[in-house]
Formats: structure tokens, C-alpha cells, sequence
């Protein structure tokens, strides 16, 4: 069986970590290059960098920080926003990631899931989903959570898998940055849908909410943010806890 990962999330704005509620609202939460290099030598998994605007702002990811980035952190780095081309995604792996997180690109060309897919691999292609729920079902939000496109969540999840995405990031909107716990009940139907590994995002806010985004949700890999950056857990006591709660973790 495989470990549960525990992976800290970058959002970048402007060059800068940053952290909000409901993706609004955001607080500095320092340097990037920094924060990776920190969470590298304190027990992450892997590292996911989110560049937040540059979908809104029409501009590649990145490429700079990345680099400076994979000079330092020798743990799988995942690099998302503002992917459009299989160009972008080259220069990217070129730069030093691991995996690409492809979200709003997707939307608005499937193909490009494939393609990427097919060129680079399954393994780097990590489909990301910000959902929401309206009239008891989860759409799909585009442009960093901004755009209502009408698709439904858990179609589009399983679509995507059929198109050759490696993962699937999974980001509740109605939970994040809340720290009440994963939205579970999304987690589950989504985890029951998928063959591929299945990464939790939004609202982790204690080490009890780490535990049931695996048991209850299903998870294969936790993501979080602000409890990390403002050190309210670390990502040892997250492991150690699992490990208590017969999780198998990386210690």
C-alpha cells in the first residue's frame, strides 16, 4: 500500500506566498524559494507551487522561482498556473519540476490533458479541480476559483482520468483556508470515482482533520497550507499523529 502523502502548498502571488479564505483575502506568508527549502528539510513529501494570478492575468508560471527553487529542494516539486501549451509545460520540467498541475488550460481544451499525457507521462500531469457546491452537486470553478464554467465536478474528475491525468488535486472552495476540515463527503464520492491517486485540498485546520481526509475521505495525499505557514502544525507532528492513528506515513 502507499504511504500518505503530506504535501505544504505555495499559493504565489507577485512573487510572494500568500494565503486567503475562500481563495479571497490574501495575507503575505513569505518567500517562496525559502518556504520550499524549509518544508524540504522538515519533512514534506513533496512541495506544490500554485501561481494564483497568472491564469486571471494571462502570463506563464514562474519559470525563475522554480529554478531557484530545484537548486535547493531535492523532493518532487509540482508547478501549476498559467499552463496553456505542452511549450510551457516543457519549460517548466526544464526549470526543475517533477509534475505540472494543469487546471483552467484543461478546461479549455481537453486535449490538452492528452497531449501532455502522452508527450510527458501520466506521473507529471496532475489535473487540479477547484470545486464548489451549489444545489447539492460540486461545479467546476475556472481562472484561480473565479469563473463558473457549469460543469459538474465529479464528472469532469472522472473525465479527466480517462484523458491520462497521473492525479487528481482536489481543492473544496466552500473549505478552504476555513480550517474545518476536508469537505469529506466530496472526498469520498470523488475517491470512489477514481482509479488514479486522489490528492485532498481545503480546510485542514488540526491533525484530526489530517487523519479523516485518509480514513473517511480516502485520500491518498494531503495537502495544506495555512496551518503550515503560520506554524500552527508542523509536518512531523502531522506525521507522527498519522502514524499513531495507523496511517503509514515517510518518517
Amino acid at each position: 500500500m502507499l504511504k500518505t502523502r503530506i504535501i505544504p502548498c505555495l499559493d504565489v502571488k507577485d512573487g510572494r506566498v500568500v494565503k486567503g479564505i475562500n481563495f479571497l483575502n490574501l495575507i503575505d506568508a513569505g518567500d517562496p524559494v525559502e518556504q520550499a527549502n524549509y518544508y524540504s528539510n522538515n519533512g514534506a513529501d513533496e512541495i506544490c507551487f500554485l501561481d494564483i494570478s497568472a491564469s486571471i492575468e494571462n502570463r506563464s508560471t514562474m519559470v525563475d522561482i522554480v529554478k531557484k527553487t530545484s537548486e535547493k529542494v531535492f523532493i518532487p516539486l509540482t508547478v501549476g498556473g498559467g499552463i496553456k501549451s505542452l511549450k510551457n509545460i516543457r519549460e517548466l520540467l526544464k526549470a526543475g519540476a517533477d509534475k505540472i498541475s494543469i487546471n483552467t488550460a484543461g478546461i479549455i481544451n481537453e486535449k490538452l490533458i492528452y497531449d501532455s499525457a502522452q508527450q510527458f507521462g501520466s506521473q507529471c500531469i496532475v489535473a487540479a479541480v477547484d470545486a464548489k457546491k451549489q444545489n447539492n452537486s460540486w461545479t467546476v470553478f475556472s481562472h484561480g476559483g473565479t469563473k463558473d464554467t457549469g460543469i459538474k465536478a465529479l464528472n469532469w474528475i472522472e473525465k479527466l482520468q480517462k484523458l491520462g491525468a497521473g492525479e487528481i488535486l482536489l481543492t473544496s472552495m466552500d473549505k478552504d483556508g476555513t480550517k474545518t476540515g476536508f469537505d469529506l463527503e466530496l472526498l469520498k464520492k470523488a475517491t470512489n470515482i477514481l482509479d488514479i491517486p486522489l490528492i485532498a485540498s481545503g480546510g485542514v485546520g488540526n491533525l484530526k482533520h489530517f487523519r479523516d481526509g485518509v480514513a473517511i475521505g480516502g485520500a491518498n495525499a494531503l495537502l495544506a497550507a495555512s496551518v503550515f505557514h503560520f506554524a500552527e502544525l508542523s509536518i512531523l507532528e502531522v506525521k507522527e499523529y498519522l502514524r499513531k492513528e495507523n496511517i503509514e506515513v515517510r518518517l
